[in-house]
């Protein structure tokens, strides 16, 4: 299944009002974006311009949101009408972007997770990677490629479920599921290991790269009880017994798998979240 955005559109622009997409989602990504003042952004998958809207609201100089969908660019650019924001938007492929040298900052909410395969991602980064100055940044939160989708918790409390059918394998198909009360819509992404993406966003000329865990904003912890989040969040429960339950050898061969494959941090943690994760690089000035 390829998603098709344009039958959706309106769909997936109410899954945006939902408690995780603003007490995680959108407060991790504004976060790391920091302030974008006087910076010139473009909003890469930028859909109905939700993003888009929120970053010109505080303080960009300006912003293009570009789209694969045109049912998506369309909404974007109705809800512009409506209340111009002096935001332009445009339908274009992430894969071959039409700037070079030509902002600050790109963002993408969900646009890597995309990709079905090496050569398309590969595509996506260094085209964001040629439309930045240098010195300029990439901020995108995507589905978290460390995660072991079929083993993962149950998602329907916050409105969601994820599924894997066949083989879990580089390239596999992740289908989500979103309940909206009165109607349901399924998207496709796909599983690339984290090697991967740090591999194509090297090779793009991006520097610095950093993998962020999802943040909960203070506000929902007053909104829900302390357990609520911890399924999002990465307590995924029966792990640690799981572990300690092994041999010693067992045990020594699954901390040197694990090594091998995921982002430690300077402290020797493995800062793994169950849900998304958010990741950024710079790509370096010309005398870096």
């Amino acid at each position: 299944m390829t998603t098709d955005y344009d039958s959706i559109a309106e769909q997936y622009q109410r899954s945006k009002l939902t408690p995780w997409r603003s007490y995680v989602e959108c407060f991790t990504l504004l976060e790391l974006i920091g302030d974008v003042g006087g910076l010139n952004l473009i909003d890469v998958a930028c859909g109905e311009g939700f993003y888009t809207r929120m970053l010109k609201r505080r303080g960009a100089v300006s912003i293009i949101g570009v789209d694969l969908s045109q049912g998506m660019v369309d909404l974007a650019q109705s809800l512009e009408a409506s209340r111009p924001l002096g935001i332009q938007y445009q339908v274009g492929d992430a894969r071959s972007l039409p700037y070079e040298n030509q902002f600050d900052l790109a963002v993408a909410a969900y646009l890597l997770n995309y990709a079905p395969d090496d050569a398309t991602l590969s595509a996506m980064c260094a085209s964001v990677a040629r439309a930045l100055k240098p010195g300029g940044r990439f901020v995108t939160v995507n589905c978290n490629p460390a995660c072991n989708f079929p083993s993962a918790p149950s998602y329907r409390q916050y409105g969601f479920e994820t599924s894997v059918i066949g083989e879990w394998r580089v390239s596999a198909p992740i289908t989500w599921t979103f309940y909206l009360g009165d109607t349901t819509f399924s998207i496709e992404n796909y599983y690339l290991p984290v090697a991967n993406h740090e591999r194509a966003l090297r090779d793009a000329g991006f520097a610095d790269i950093r993998w962020h865990a999802p943040r909960l904003a203070e506000e929902a912890a007053r909104e829900f009880p302390a357990d609520f989040w911890r399924p999002f969040l990465g307590g995924q429960g029966a792990a640690p017994a799981y572990a300690m339950s092994l041999p010693e050898a067992e045990r020594g061969r699954l901390r040197e798998r694990i090594r091998a494959s995921l982002p430690f941090a300077v402290d020797g943690s493995i800062p793994l979240m169950a849900r998304a994760w958010a990741v950024r690089g710079t790509r370096p000035t010309a005398d870096a």
